[in-house]
């Protein structure tokens, strides 16, 4: 995502080990990471285990996504074979932002469990904006999507994230007010994950899938994970990057090894990789591990979508 707002400056450290991750966290030394905000939890309860600006407010670029899909898989009634014929007005609200795209045709009918893998895979704001028009009520799409957003801010204050802000259904912010913590946006995070079908989504490093044309053809969609941690961290199940001027480079993510998994969030890291080294580092903490230092990064093929 590439939108600019103002950022709100880091508080510093304050380093919290819950006693149900102390066997292991206690036993390494806490990690520096360069994100300006940072936050671990353990996934089975929320215990905190590491902290760093954790209720600072920040930009949160694409890693709102991951709201996006929450309130998405949260619908009554939900089908995810149901078809959604791609509008124009997704493609043209992609180029009129500069934003990262699944690359939908106007006209393909994809099925809401696909349009979920072209917004979390290649961060797809053509998806996310083909979601909210799907899922949004009113009588016109700007009007479904603003429904769609409201839906968003309700399941944040739904879930105790009152320090979390949505103007937007894909990151890009008009207002500079889409903003998180990261331990909001961990909660967020440690919600969506309960879902099964959020979990197969973004446990994956690629998917591959067909959808007919408007002519009566069959198009092919391939898809690639930004969120390089897959694939390269032992363990690692998801989440979400997220990359724009005011948000820095961002990560939601999570690991299990051995029965126990840990959630976690950095938030205006120093680069898009070290985000990645960032990550593990974090993970590493909880785990009692030293992956960070060993772990080759995935590389993505060329032409897949960055974010």
């Amino acid at each position: 995502m590439r939108r600019a707002a103002a950022v709100t400056l880091a508080t510093g450290v304050l380093l919290t080990v819950s006693p149900l991750a102390a066997s292991s966290a206690q036993a390494a030394t806490a990690p520096t990471v360069s994100a300006k905000g940072a936050y671990l939890m353990l996934g089975s309860n929320g215990a905190p285990v590491y902290t760093k600006g954790a209720d600072t407010k920040r930009q949160m670029a694409s890693t709102t996504k991951v709201m996006t899909a929450a309130v998405v898989l949260s619908s009554p009634g939900l089908d995810l074979n149901r078809k959604v014929t791609v509008n124009k007005a997704y493609r043209d609200y992609v180029a009129a932002q500069g934003a990262s795209t699944a690359d939908l045709r106007t006209g393909d009918k994809l099925t809401v469990r696909q349009l979920l893998y072209g917004l979390m895979l290649p961060s797809g704001c053509d998806a996310a904006f083909a979601l909210a028009d799907t899922f949004g009520s009113g009588t016109t799409r700007t009007a479904r999507a603003q429904n769609f957003i409201a839906k968003m801010n309700a399941k944040a204050v739904e879930l105790g994230a009152r320090n979390t802000k949505f103007d937007s259904f894909d990151g890009i912010s008009q207002t500079g007010n889409n903003v998180t913590t990261p331990r909001d946006l961990a909660k967020i995070a440690r919600y969506a994950m309960n879902n099964v079908n959020f979990r197969a989504v973004v446990k994956s490093t690629s998917y591959k899938s067909t959808a007919p044309t408007s002519t009566g053809g069959t198009r092919t969609y391939t898809w690639y994970n930004t969120n390089k941690l897959l694939g390269s961290y032992s363990g690692a199940t998801g989440v979400k990057t997220g990359t724009g001027t005011a948000a820095g480079p961002c990560l939601v993510f999570a690991a299990t090894r051995n029965g126990k998994t840990y959630i976690g969030v950095v938030l205006n890291s120093s680069s898009v990789n070290t985000r990645t080294t960032d990550a593990a580092k974090l993970l590493d903490y909880g785990f009692g591990s030293n992956t960070a230092s060993t772990m080759k990064v995935r590389t993505l093929p060329p032409g897949a979508q960055r974010d």
